[in-house]
């Protein structure tokens, strides 16, 4: 606004002046006044004639002007360009808002973003300790990802892990049973594929994993193990019987038994042969009576009515039945009672190993697949946990990154290194190109043999997920289904039963 006050006072200011002439003669002065001012009136257009001056200005001298001095050519007032000022103003704001950005990229350009995003991590079983190494080399490459690791007790554990994640309370990662997924459907996310393809997916674990974590067209966690069922036994109670052949079937194991029992002269147990027929005293009964339906054709847990069922059920009492039984409930619990070596076979999953050897080092134990039906596909049954994502979880795709980096081949090993350095061996690798690794691996070869080999089929027949779900209830329908033939009830009849209360739970999971 001042330069254009500035240019206006800078212009020239048109006004009459006064005009000296020399008059030669007085007596003429007034008559030629007369006649300029009769030209001006005639011969100058509007135009050119100056605004009136007001009759209150007096000046005679403002009346004295020539023709020749009027002004011919007036310049148009001067108006303020207000275009070009918005453009100069625009043009600034550009060019400042440029030198910030070139700023930014010269600074901050590559470095890591500032926002910083927690990640909280329920595991179950392992101790923090385990996986602080692999957590803080991921944090290093990640400063701004925080993971915080709890082991959670197991007890109420499903229930908390449903009710705080509908809340948006709970844990962004978790574990969970393999059997568990119609049971936490509700909270658990699928798997991105900008994570990891399907196919990726499929070539990385084992069978048994894709049929498990598989809904529709998309998978619900990722393995960083794999286990199930195996057959432990003492092969200094083998050499004892004059049994040197390993165990491969049914046919087998029944030889095997009634070389190794010993009974006293009243018929009590001393040693036995094999911990199967019972329900009150048998570590896994209903796992290894799954395993039974399976390998008799039943693979559905609701259909246990079936006549196969039946006979599978049929199977698994006689080994306890009098008078030929090779264990009884008077025996103690069957892990005990081969940390005691009182018994030369169980069947278990892998885990249970490690409980033997803690508590009995000198034990000369042995580890092979489940026995099988002579000529019948080889099977077993898988029992193991899953990492998953809260699909209540702020930061899902932060979350499936770590658990994608947690599943590489070096940090798996690295898992099972730390878990190692405290046991027997870590948790057998879910990855297939790690089979070759521990597959001659006394203790966890035959896992993963039977995961190699596809034996695995899932049954929510599982003792000791502590889900207070699916697996718990089937569990004590079996557990009553057993105990009523105890008692004199038909096989078939104790199964129909056990299926009523079977839908039951089913039904309160599909809803």
């Amino acid at each position: 606004m001042d330069n254009n006050k500035n240019r206006q006072e800078s212009q020239p200011v048109f006004k009459s002046e006064p005009v000296e002439e020399e008059v030669p003669q007085e007596n003429i002065q007034e008559e030629q006044s007369q006649n300029m001012k009769s030209n001006q009136t005639e011969n100058v257009s509007p135009e050119m004639i100056p605004e009136e001056i007001p009759s209150s200005v007096t000046d005679p001298s403002q009346e004295k002007i020539t023709e020749s001095e009027a002004p011919t050519d007036v310049p148009p007032p001067i108006v303020e360009d207000n275009k070009i000022k918005y453009i100069i103003i625009i043009s600034a704001v550009v060019f400042f808002f440029g030198i910030l950005i070139v700023l930014f990229n010269l600074f901050f350009k590559g470095k890591p973003s500032t926002g910083s995003v927690t990640l909280k991590y329920w595991g179950l079983w392992e101790e923090k300790e385990v996986f602080d190494s692999l957590i803080n080399d991921y944090q290093k490459n990640n400063p701004n990802i925080k993971i915080e690791y709890t082991k959670v007790e197991v007890q109420d554990y499903r229930e908390k892990l449903l009710a705080r994640g509908e809340k948006g309370m709970g844990p962004d990662i978790f574990r969970y049973h393999n059997t568990w997924l119609p049971e936490i459907k509700k909270i658990t996310a699928p798997l991105p594929s900008k994570i990891m393809s399907n196919e990726q997916f499929e070539k990385t674990f084992y069978p048994i994993h894709a049929k498990d974590l598989k809904v529709g067209n998309n998978y619900y966690g990722l393995p960083l193990e794999v286990d199930g069922l195996v057959l432990i036994y003492n092969e200094s109670l083998f050499k004892q019987a004059g049994i040197s052949k390993v165990p491969t079937t049914w046919d087998d194991i029944t030889n095997a038994v009634f070389k190794i029992t010993v009974k006293d002269t009243s018929g009590q147990l001393i040693n036995s042969g094999i911990a199967l027929g019972t329900a009150s005293n048998i570590s896994h009964f209903s796992d290894i009576l799954g395993l039974m339906f399976i390998q008799n054709g039943i693979t559905d847990i609701r259909d246990i009515n079936k006549p196969d069922a039946a006979s599978a059920l049929e199977v698994y009492r006689k080994f306890a039945e009098s008078p030929d039984n090779v264990w009884s409930e008077d025996m103690p619990n069957s892990i005990t009672a081969f940390i005691q070596g009182k018994v030369a076979m169980i069947l278990a999953p892998s885990w249970e190993i490690l409980v033997i050897n803690e508590n009995n080092p000198e034990i000369d134990m042995k580890v092979v697949p489940v026995p099988q039906v002579p000529g019948a596909e080889p099977v077993s049954i898988s029992n193991y946990w899953v990492e998953g994502v809260s699909r209540y979880s702020k930061n899902q795709m932060e979350a499936w990154k770590f658990l994608r980096y947690l599943t590489e081949k070096e940090n798996m090993t690295k898992l099972y290194e730390n878990q190692s350095k405290t046991r027997l061996f870590g948790e057998p690798y879910s990855r297939v190109d790690l089979a070759d690794v521990i597959i001659q691996n006394e203790y966890i070869g035959a896992v993963i043999k039977q995961a190699a080999d596809d034996y695995y089929y899932s049954m929510p027949v599982i003792s000791r997920t502590y889900d207070n779900g699916l697996n718990d209830s089937i569990v004590t329908y079996l557990e009553n289904a057993v105990n009523a033939t105890i008692n004199g009830e038909s096989y078939q009849s104790a199964l129909e039963n056990a299926k009523e209360g079977v839908d039951q739970i089913f039904q309160m999971f599909e809803e």
